[in-house]
């Protein structure tokens, strides 16, 4: 038995297991990174798992993304032996008197990848038919393809190593050395002087078939010459294995438009785990301890290319024009400049117009002044707040987008709101469009984070700078216009408008008046865009002493930009900047003096409610004179409070963790502790009554709850949809109904 056990240990499976976790880590971190977020441990709030356990192509979770995943993680499996052959080939120099050395390496070294399979499936199993309800048969054949994608791309990487092989031998002398696995003489190498060199692992026995094992031979007799000879054809080898998969990549990236190359998500994450693999086992074996001084040396020289403009990765506002000429400054001086007390009022004045013009749209002396807020939340908040938007049209016969007045918030709320508005003004344009029709639910709700993945590895990684043009003006192409292209394909091209478009239908108040916003990435200033001018939204009512040091905290993007056609922007991307969160999307600069760039409008206002405020307190005089009171309808897609989470027991690393991890986790809860004192202020100044009702989804349970990503499974659409029916917004329903009936 001791014997049976020190053969094990000093099996080559179990000492290359061992190698890689005394020399590999950060080769290991990867492996980590995916069986944490198979197993839903790592980003399950934001849907990671089921990018890889349920694939989706072309719309739909079927057998080709299955397949296309199957096919990546095949790239992924080889390019970790690849690099791991490459780093720690010297240490079991006994392969190279081996027929197929590379196969014989994989076939020990694969403890890890089937580890990762086993777990992969079973869980795969779990998740499509609990959450994609796909029934046993389908799955079948989903696993079916992921294994012959597999199988696939390692028969043909090994194909090649086959010749190489044959092109090794054909470049040795005959008879200079056996490369048969079951000989056990020693051949002499007579015309190199043989030397022992010690260093390898101490490997007795390796796996030389599916279920063979064979005595490692001895191999000190053979020159180190020879040995490193053998071993630095098959480095070459696999090296332009890597190649064809990078070029591959870049391929790809050249046709990103066209939807069947928006690979799967999670056969990206795959590929990109693999280059960078293969990028740290590169610079580990040609460059050494000289590794990190070479990264260092290369981030020099790209930030000294970034300062200069020469190279510029940065995502634009399609549409706003970045020429060098006029640029605004972003100074105390310039925002003053454009929100001086004369521009207040004429902005004030013409918010009046449109004010009195909505009043007449209503059938009621003093009609009920409505305002929408929408919350954050990627598709789950989109698919949330269209079915709300549909349910209330319904009950109001058609009638709610003319009883509104404006509707703000952020991120996945936002956009279905600017898609059923947009809706219902083509129906009242006369056009054969059912709002309510629920093909329009399913379109908010379809997947978005696919392309913006595939685009994020094959364009803003990879491939070289693509443009497009627009409004004459040149952009890049990268994952932010992925996620135009993409959610301008869901919704049927309705929204593929400048924001200008909108101007004449917002000032005659035939629809509601929409306010974007984002947060400046330097001080959190609220950029507002909208297309009429709100020069009196940049500052609070309170003004005092350090007012003239501070300036406003919010800025009229239409004002800032005039110079720079602000009414060309695409209203898609104004989208895109009020949903933009941190690295799935990328962060959008614009052309000022110096430069800016914003993000997500939930990083200070996620449910819109402060922009709603700050506009009532603005109008209060108009409100209490001419309307019966002000309801504002909170569409949430997070729970307030959350106290159905079960509160976790610190622990050492919860108390070097929590004090950087609290902010981050109680964000939007601080958001609700402000604007809830907020809405009891506003009460003070108008004269009638104030109510707010939120419509709030629930979950069953919050650990079932609907992903915060840009993708849904249909379990989660469909669990969103059943949040309707909960008692809490069925409430919700009854109060709006109630307050619409007495005014």
């Amino acid at each position: 038995m001791k014997t049976l056990l020190k053969n094990i240990y000093y099996s080559f499976p179990v000492q290359l297991l061992l190698l890689h976790f005394r020399k590999s880590q950060m080769l290991q971190f990867f492996w980590l990174i995916l069986f944490l977020v198979i197993t839903g441990h790592f980003m399950k709030l934001f849907g990671a798992d089921g990018l890889f356990l349920a694939p989706e192509y072309l719309g739909k979770v079927n057998a080709a993304g299955a397949a296309l995943v199957g096919v990546a993680a095949g790239i992924y499996i080889m390019a970790w032996n690849i690099t791991t052959f490459i780093v720690h080939s010297a240490r079991f120099r006994f392969l190279a008197a081996t027929t197929n050395p590379f196969l014989k390496y994989c076939l020990n070294n694969s403890i890890i990848p089937l580890i990762f399979l086993v777990v992969y499936f079973f869980k795969a199993y779990q998740y499509s038919t609990d959450n994609e309800l796909i029934s046993v048969g389908n799955f079948v054949l989903m696993a079916l393809a992921f294994t012959g994608g597999l199988l696939v791309l390692h028969v043909i990487s090994f194909a090649y190593f086959f010749t190489a092989d044959r092109r090794i031998v054909r470049k040795i002398k005959p008879g200079v050395i056996s490369f048969n696995d079951d000989d056990d003489d020693e051949e002499i190498i007579t015309h190199e002087k043989s030397q022992f060199q010690p260093f390898g692992l101490p490997v007795r026995y390796y796996v030389g078939g599916i279920v063979k094992f064979r005595k490692a031979r001895n191999v000190s007799h053979y020159s180190q010459g020879f040995l490193d000879d053998i071993f630095k054809q098959h480095h070459f080898s696999a090296m332009m294995t890597v190649l064809i998969a990078f070029i591959c990549m870049v391929f790809i990236g050249f046709f990103m438009d066209n939807r069947f190359f928006q690979v799967p998500a999670g056969a990206s994450i795959f590929v990109m785990f693999a280059l960078m693999i293969a990028v740290m086992g590169a610079l580990s074996y040609f460059l050494k301890s000289w590794g990190l001084l070479f990264l260092a040396i290369l981030y020099i020289i790209l930030n000294v290319l970034y300062v200069y403009n020469i190279i510029d990765p940065r995502n634009k506002a399609y549409g706003l024009d970045y020429s060098r000429t006029n640029r605004p400054g972003y100074t105390l001086a310039s925002l003053d400049s454009i929100c001086t007390p004369a521009k207040e009022e004429a902005d004030k004045a013409n918010m009046i117009g449109i004010l009195n013009r909505w009043k007449t749209r209503q059938h009621e002396e003093k009609p009920l002044l409505i305002m929408m807020n929408f919350s954050g939340g990627g598709l789950r908040g989109a698919s949330f707040s269209m079915n709300v938007l549909q349910q209330l049209d319904s009950a109001t016969g058609g009638n709610m987008m003319r009883k509104t007045f404006m509707m703000t918030g952020a991120s996945g709320g936002m956009l279905a709101a600017a898609y059923f508005r947009e809706l219902c003004r083509l129906r009242d344009e006369g056009l054969h469009i059912n709002p309510l029709d629920k093909k329009y639910l399913n379109n908010i709700s379809d997947d978005l984070l696919n392309s913006v993945f595939s685009s994020w590895i094959t364009r803003d990684m990879i491939a070289p700078t693509q443009k497009f043009s627009y409004n004459h003006n040149s952009y890049v192409k990268d994952r932010g216009y992925a996620f135009e292209e993409k959610f301008n394909d869901n919704t049927g091209g309705l929204l593929n408008h400048e924001l200008g478009f909108y101007k004449s239908y917002e000032s005659a108040a035939s629809i509601p008046l929409m306010i974007l916003n984002s947060a400046v990435t330097r001080d959190l200033k609220k950029m507002i865009i909208s297309t009429q001018p709100v020069s009196f939204m940049m500052k609070p009512g309170y003004i005092d002493s350090t007012s003239k040091v501070a300036g406003p905290d919010a800025i009229d993007f239409a004002a800032l930009f005039r110079n720079q056609s602000p009414m060309k922007l695409r209203l898609l991307s104004a989208l895109r900047m009020n949903a933009t969160y941190p690295y799935v999307l990328p962060a959008v600069w614009l052309p000022t003096e110096p430069v800016i760039d914003v993000m997500d409008a939930g990083l200070r206002d996620n449910y819109g409610q402060e922009t709603t405020l700050r506009f009532l307190y603005t109008f209060r005089e108009w409100i209490n004179e001419n309307t019966s009171g002000v309801l504002i309808l909170q569409v949430r897609s997070r729970q307030k409070g959350s106290w159905e989470a079960k509160y976790k027991g610190s622990s050492f690393a919860d108390v070097v963790i929590r004090p950087f991890s609290m902010l981050q986790t109680n964000w939007f809860r601080m958001q609700d502790y402000f604007q809830d004192d907020e809405i009891t202020y506003a009460q003070s100044f108008l004269k009638d009554s104030l109510k707010r009702v939120a419509y709030m989804y629930t979950p069953i349970k919050e650990q079932y709850g609907a992903s915060l990503s840009f993708h849904l499974t249909a379990s989660e659409k469909k669990e969103v949809n059943m949040s309707l029916r909960r008692e809490n917004n069925v409430s919700a329903f009854e109060q709006v109904m109630h307050i619409l009936k007495r005014h």
